[in-house]
């Protein structure tokens, strides 16, 4: 495999560009910057009691798959919640009205250990297809506008691995003319053709998904595997660096966040976090410590201070939104009473989604957290992160309750 595969330009020139064409919208996991933070100038929070006015609800079924939301559309999966002869549905609605422009189904377990089941994995909308991966990995290339399939394929088949006790939670990357997910192996494929053009050596798969990396010319493919940390060449898949990171349940579910060299990753299960320098060759660890343990939701990062939810699901009571220096590690303060929720950001304001559905808008405050309003919006279990796409914001709850809130700014 040449490098012409990546492309010709660089990964900063490539997203530099991707984020001045879709500013507003949100194509895939972590949107545009792979960051959490929508590039939107404001959100409003002025709704008053009723909260902010509804523009549409759907219902997708069960599930944890954020949104997509690209072109006017808008996109997601559920599953209709049954252990035997169970089916999963990706839907393509109209990202205004909620209208279901075309969906595709197929067969699929549940797999509902400890909780709910159902996808877990995030659409990616690269111009005109759409890229999903099922809980039991299948892996679909569909046409955005018609929902034609374009090519579908068995992750386990082609790398040889049984679906996982979680099933597959990876959200697909798209790097040049490749579409990589994490699947034990990291795995490139022609993103035309749905051909696997390199896999990495195997690991313990985990369910957090793969970002990009730029460092010294070379682009790379950052991995928080169960084993541990882990850069791949994207050119060929090559191990240029790892490290281990394990939790005593053998589980990760979180996302690797960069910033230029350095590295930050958390995971749950009191393991907390850790920030590494990479170097070209090896990760050079900076600090750890169990002051930010994220279960499954990232945080996100404004003017220098991480922002998420520490704790466990398991343990909702308990868990706290904190704010933390990215720097030094050093915490800055802590606030219960939201649950295992999640966060996103619309520049320096935070918008979290309770566990129980409850929204809330605060500002990314080092000095406390107060937020300026709240509204329940959802019944049930929220642990999926909310989107925002052009004023619009996609909620959406474990039984698959989507309801989509107008919060244009004025």
């Amino acid at each position: 495999m040449t490098r012409w595969m990546l492309g010709v330009c660089s990964l900063a020139v490539m997203l530099a560009a991707v984020a001045e064409s879709r500013a507003s919208d949100w194509p895939r996991w972590r949107g545009v910057a792979f960051d959490g933070i929508s590039k939107e100038k404001a959100i409003n929070s002025d709704w008053g009691d009723d909260g902010p006015r509804e523009v549409w609800r759907a219902k997708v079924g069960v599930g944890f798959s954020s949104f997509a939301v690209a072109d006017g559309r808008a996109f997601t999966l559920g599953h209709d919640g049954r252990k035997r002869d169970g089916k999963e549905t990706v839907y393509c609605f109209d990202s205004a009205t909620g209208k279901t422009l075309w969906s595709h189904t197929y067969d699929c377990p549940l797999i509902d250990r400890f909780y709910e089941g159902g996808p877990g994995a995030t659409p990616t909308v690269d111009g005109d297809r759409v890229y999903t991966v099922s809980k039991d990995g299948d892996f679909f290339c569909f046409d955005v506008k018609t929902g034609k399939i374009h090519w579908q394929t068995k992750c386990g088949n082609d790398l040889n691995i049984k679906t996982p006790e979680w099933g597959y939670a990876c959200s697909p990357l798209i790097l040049g003319k490749l579409v990589i997910v994490e699947a034990g192996h990291t795995a490139a494929y022609d993103k035309t053709t749905g051909r696997l053009v390199w896999k990495s050596k195997r690991y313990r798969m985990a369910y957090g998904s793969p970002v990009p990396m730029e460092h010294g010319g070379r682009t790379c493919v950052v991995v928080l595997n169960t084993d541990g940390l882990a850069v791949f060449d994207a050119a060929d898949g090559t191990t240029l660096a790892e490290s281990k990171w394990e939790t005593r349940f053998s589980t990760n579910s979180t996302t690797p966040m960069i910033v230029g060299d350095q590295i930050f990753i958390s995971t749950g299960y009191g393991r907390g976090c850790a920030m590494f320098r990479f170097t070209g060759s090896s990760l050079e660890k900076l600090y750890e410590n169990k002051e930010m343990a994220n279960h499954f939701n990232n945080c996100v990062l404004i003017d220098g201070h991480l922002y998420g939810f520490h704790g466990n699901s398991h343990f909702s009571r308990a868990v706290q939104v904190r704010c933390m220096d990215w720097k030094t590690g050093e915490l800055k303060w802590q606030e219960k009473g939201l649950g295992c929720g999640s966060l996103m950001a619309v520049g320096k304001t935070l918008v979290l989604l309770s566990d129980r559905g409850e929204l809330v808008v605060a500002p990314a405050s080092t000095s406390g957290f107060e937020p300026t309003a709240r509204a329940k919006v959802l019944d049930g279990k929220c642990w999926t992160v909310p989107v925002l796409a052009n004023g619009l914001l996609y909620c959406r709850s474990a039984r698959g309750e989507v309801v989509c809130l107008d919060v244009r700014g004025k």
